[in-house]
């Protein structure tokens, strides 16, 4: 038995509350259920009064509102409420209904459920979900993942219900990306470069405050000219926002200088960077990124260190200051470097995401799509910019495209903007001004680009002390020496 509901969801915060409300305004009626029912009261009360929902107050009920194949979405804190609901979910269930984890979750944890939910003879999708509450409400990017057979049914809705890019604004932020957890991993991914591109702005931003003098005003045009041209992105709009909002509590000033340098994380990040350590691909700056978060917590032992250790002789000496404008010349030329050093080294952020979803992709038998997953990011998610088309016209044009950085566009773009990268780094450094995913960015630029590394000494040092043997450049094989008996003797 089941009811006439096009759709179920499970889970009302605000994500769940205007994801469901974002369903029913594309025309679908859509059941409602939160474990707090008062939560379900408060809904149909209120922004869903009137409008074409069922609310219910048991599980059962719950699922006996919604017509087969069923979609049911989870849309509650990632871990065991997730496994909870689903081992709830299962005995109401038929073959065929679709249980869909709209959450934050661990790949992983989507590759053991998608295992289980299809041996009990139904359909699991483990879908990311990113554009935050407005992006909920109004059209999110979704990238859903899971069994194969449950995408045709859910493809309709969650297109419709997905933002929009293109010309016409007609091509969804929404497309199957794979079996198992690879949507969730597309996901995890996404997050990761956002760490990345925050930090990267942030640094930017801490030095046209420090360096170039700016003002909130000042920064506002900045930024705003920035979102104008290729740095044109979601994340450079709501800093240019941000400039301009004055204190709301009661202070005078701008909000911004008020609020304190200390900066939280959900874990995301730190996923991706753990992954890439198992992978053995250098996604660098996600690592840089989160670290960069973990100092910023640790606010009482720098501030302590700040009335101790010494920066540059002083930061605002005449000489210092000289060697930073013979780099950089005045400060129109400061900013439009620090734009180019921004550019350069977001280039190198998205080019790691990239090869490590081709690492996942070949690891796991995903077959992912990359220009389709430049695609989805497009519109509607917390990293969306027109970098994004470049990506995909990129993946477009050669599928086995190894790197970003080797495509034609990128590669240009970064000899363009080579100078001022590394002139804006060495003012940084110069003056005492922390930019470590600046520096991280370009490090990984320079390790990518030489065909010879110092690693031949690691290795040497490596069979030294642990016979772990190397191999030569000049012939086949692996080889051990004895370091020991080979070596120089040291004079006494």
């Amino acid at each position: 038995m089941s009811g006439d509901c096009d759709f179920g969801l499970i889970g009302l915060a605000v994500m769940g509350e205007n994801l469901a409300l974002n369903v029913e305004s594309r025309g679908y009626k859509v059941a409602v259920y939160n474990r707090t029912t008062s939560k379900v009261d408060e809904l149909l009360a209120g922004r869903a009064a009137g409008k074409n929902f069922v609310g219910a107050h048991s599980i059962e009920d719950f699922v006996k509102s919604v017509k087969r194949p069923r979609k049911l979405m989870m849309l509650v804190k990632a871990g065991p409420a997730v496994d909870a609901l689903i081992d709830s979910l299962i005995p109401l269930c038929e073959p065929g209904d679709i249980i869909i984890d709209g959450g934050n979750t661990h790949y992983l944890d989507t590759e053991r459920r998608t295992k289980k939910v299809e041996d009990a003879g139904l359909l699991y999708v483990g879908c990311g979900v990113s554009g935050g509450e407005e992006g909920a409400l109004k059209g999110p990017s979704l990238m859903p993942g899971g069994s194969a057979d449950a995408w045709p049914e859910v493809k309709d809705m969650f297109q419709a219900i997905a933002a929009k890019v293109g010309p016409n604004d007609d091509i969804p932020c929404c497309e199957w990306v794979g079996p198992r957890g690879s949507g969730h991993y597309v996901k995890m991914v996404h997050n990761g470069i956002e760490y990345g591109d925050m930090q990267l702005i942030c640094e930017a931003y801490h030095l046209l405050k420090e360096v170039g003098g700016l003002s909130n005003d000042e920064l506002y045009d900045v930024f705003q000219q920035w979102n104008e041209g290729d740095l044109a992105s979601y994340l450079i709009e709501i800093s240019r926002d941000i400039f301009s909002v004055k204190d709301d509590q009661g202070g005078d000033g701008f909000l911004v200088d008020k609020i304190l340098d200390v900066a939280g994380a959900k874990g995301t990040g730190k996923w991706m960077s753990q992954l890439a350590l198992d992978l053995g691909v250098p996604s660098t700056l996600v690592t840089t990124a989160v670290f960069a978060r973990g100092l910023s917590a640790q606010k009482e032992a720098r501030v302590r260190a700040s009335e101790q250790l010494p920066g540059p002789a002083d930061s605002q000496n005449t000489a210092l200051r000289g060697v930073a404008k013979d780099l950089i010349g005045d400060k129109d030329a400061f900013v439009d470097a620090v734009r180019q050093a921004l550019y350069a080294s977001k280039i190198v952020s998205y080019a790691q995401g990239f090869v490590q979803l081709q690492a996942a992709s070949a690891e796991h038998d995903w077959k992912l799509d990359y220009g389709q997953c430049a695609l989805l990011w497009r519109g509607g998610c917390i990293i969306r910019a027109v970098f994004l088309d470049r990506i995909k016209e990129a993946f477009d044009a050669q599928g086995d495209l190894e790197n970003l950085l080797l495509d034609g566009f990128f590669k240009d773009a970064i000899a363009n903007a080579q100078e001022a990268w590394r002139n804006v780094i060495a003012v940084a450094s110069t003056l005492g001004i922390p930019v470590p995913a600046f520096c991280t960015a370009l490090n990984y630029y320079d390790g990518y680009r030489l065909a010879r590394l110092p690693a031949n000494l690691l290795q040497a040092q490596r069979d030294y002390f642990g016979a772990h043997t190397y191999k030569r450049v000049d012939m086949e094989g692996t080889f051990h020496s004895e370091w020991l008996d080979l070596r120089k003797e040291p004079k006494e």
